[in-house]
């Protein structure tokens, strides 16, 4: 299949900020007073989807939206702990050289997106930042409006399993990262069109032989 449009998330799919999270969670946990987590349940909380990560750190979902915002805050302060995955930049220009446009859709802000990718920022064609942690199916479609495109014309991109939820849900393809917030395994299991073990199977994989 070919397709005309790529969706990339950012943190843990582009932008390797999991061990930025892992700093800076239980600070946040502290704040608005849901379940530190203990430095051997990270991997545990990997094979976990949102939903089930929530419930173990006892997260009161009336503070979701609050959390969300102030994790956003604390990332704009320490942007620069946060690099792109080896292998992005080579694998975006490519992607972008062989005609293929490319979107992003966070849940952080534009402006933190723009600022991670640096001067890759000018292969996006759109940007669609601000997700609800479960709500980026809405923005996938919109995307996918705004691009004039048919939804099979599009994959997208991610590292958890809400990424594959959301991209059926719009009736996209999906690709997911084996390199991100989300064990190999736990993707797996959701059955993507795509599991990428490496950075630039990406362009290896979309881009047509020869």
């Amino acid at each position: 299949m070919t397709y005309s449009l790529v969706i990339f998330d950012l943190d843990g799919t582009l932008a390797d900020s999991f061990p930025w999270f892992r700093r800076h969670v239980n600070g946040v946990a502290d704040r608005f007073g849901f379940r530190r987590v203990a430095e051997a349940e990270f991997e545990d909380l990997r094979h976990a989807d949102l939903r089930e990560i929530l419930n173990k750190l006892e997260v009161p979902l009336w503070r979701l939206p609050a959390i969300v915002r102030h994790m956003r805050e604390v990332k704009t302060r320490h942007l620069d702990e946060i690099s792109l995955f080896d292998g992005v930049e080579a694998m975006a220009r490519s992607l972008s050289a062989a005609g293929l446009r490319l979107a992003l859709v966070s849940s952080d802000t534009e402006a933190n997106a723009r600022q991670q990718l640096g001067a890759l920022s000018s292969l996006f064609s759109d940007f669609d930042c601000g997700a609800a942690l479960m709500g980026k199916a809405s923005k996938f479609r919109r995307v996918v409006r705004r691009a004039g495109l048919k939804p099979a014309d599009v994959i997208a991109i991610g590292d958890e399993v809400r990424d594959i939820e959301a991209a059926r849900a719009a009736g996209l393809a999906c690709g997911a990262v084996a390199w991100g917030y989300a064990a190999p395994e736990a993707l797996r299991a959701r059955n993507p069109d795509f599991l990428f073990a490496r950075v630039a199977e990406i362009a290896e994989t979309l881009l047509p032989a020869g």
